[in-house]
């Protein structure tokens, strides 16, 4: 792949004027997956932002001595199905968006080892989610994600009982029908473990509510190709609570996108445990939500472990170690 570039391992991480505008894609590389996620609470400088409770900011284990909040050690989140729409093909880069209108989204993540609190760097972390109107790049052909808008505009609060998953739904993978790739991008982690992606708010489809899809890759090697080797210690979802979702919805494109959506409290993915599950600290101006959104979230995994992300997943679901649950299969 002669337009891929590898990503800079110097001790500040990469700079904004270092991230290619189309970088190359991501070489095929043997994926096992691992571990969980975890969250720190987030200091929050705007005038909203989405909080942990009591129960979810439980401590993993009393040895955790870190002398801040966003390094404090947490019990790891769930693993979470991959879903359908995975490509192992993405290009490196922190800026996904491409040519995709909505609202402009940042997302910090840190990628921390649960057990000893310690950053990972150079961990790879593969991110991708639908457009506002629910599609998936690599899948416009067949309609991955959800069918195409049509009717009057939906209202703010959902009503009904969703049922199904989106078309070609199931947590077996689904081949690409098309060469797109926009909101999906592969980068590494610096040396505190931070990375972050530059992307817009994603819209919903059928059966699922809003969410963006991770995974954290560890112990391979940065190439001329993209990263290589290794395995994926994480596979998760990240959500956004109904207050941001609500408001992105009566602005355009969502307002199109006339697709019924699926509530936080409704889908049958998110474990329906907070931040721990994967549930974002957002930052935004509640009164103009439009001008932008900034999402937070510190995953605790376990680098050492391997999950698939083909099981596991939705509320009951089984943890880091278990058995695949037969129902938690739509992406």
């Amino acid at each position: 792949m002669t337009d891929s570039q590898v990503p800079p391992t110097d001790a500040q991480g990469p700079t904004a004027s270092e991230v290619p505008e189309t970088g190359g894609q991501l070489a095929r590389r043997t994926v096992l997956v691992a571990g969980g996620a975890a969250v720190t609470a987030v200091g929050v400088g705007g005038v909203l932002s989405a909080n942990a409770s009591a129960q979810e900011a439980t401590p993993a284990t009393a040895a955790a001595t870190s002398t801040s909040t966003e390094d404090t050690c947490y019990t790891l989140t769930s693993e979470l199905v991959e879903g359908p729409y995975y490509i192992d093909a993405d290009k490196i880069r922190r800026d996904v968006t491409e040519d995709q209108p909505g609202i402009p989204l940042t997302l910090d993540l840190k990628v921390i080892d649960a057990d000893t609190c310690r950053p990972l760097r150079d961990a790879a972390v593969d991110i991708w989610h639908c457009n506002a109107t629910g599609v998936y790049s690599g899948y416009e052909a067949g309609g991955g994600g959800g069918p195409a808008p049509t009717g009057a505009p939906p209202s703010g609060t959902p009503t009904g009982t969703p049922t199904g998953g989106p078309p070609g739904g199931g947590g077996g993978h689904q081949e690409p029908t098309d060469d797109d790739r926009f909101l999906r991008g592969t980068w590494h982690t610096d040396r505190h473990g931070h990375v972050t992606f530059k992307t817009v708010f994603p819209g919903w489809y059928q059966g699922r509510c809003v969410h963006i899809h991770v995974k954290v890759h560890v112990a391979g090697e940065w190439t001329d190709a993209g990263y290589e080797g290794g395995h994926t210690c994480h596979t998760g979802q990240l959500f956004f609570d109904e207050k941001s979702v609500i408001a992105s919805s009566v602005l355009e494109p969502y307002v199109s996108n006339t697709t019924t959506r699926t509530t936080l409290t409704e889908d049958g993915i998110y474990p329906q445990n907070g931040h721990e599950g994967g549930l974002l600290y957002l930052q935004y101006d509640r009164r103009h939500i439009g001008r932008g959104v900034r999402a937070r979230l510190t995953l605790g995994v376990a680098p050492d472990e391997t999950n698939d992300g083909t099981g596991g997943g939705g509320p009951g679901g089984p943890g880091p170690s278990a058995s695949a649950s037969p129902s938690a299969t739509t992406g």
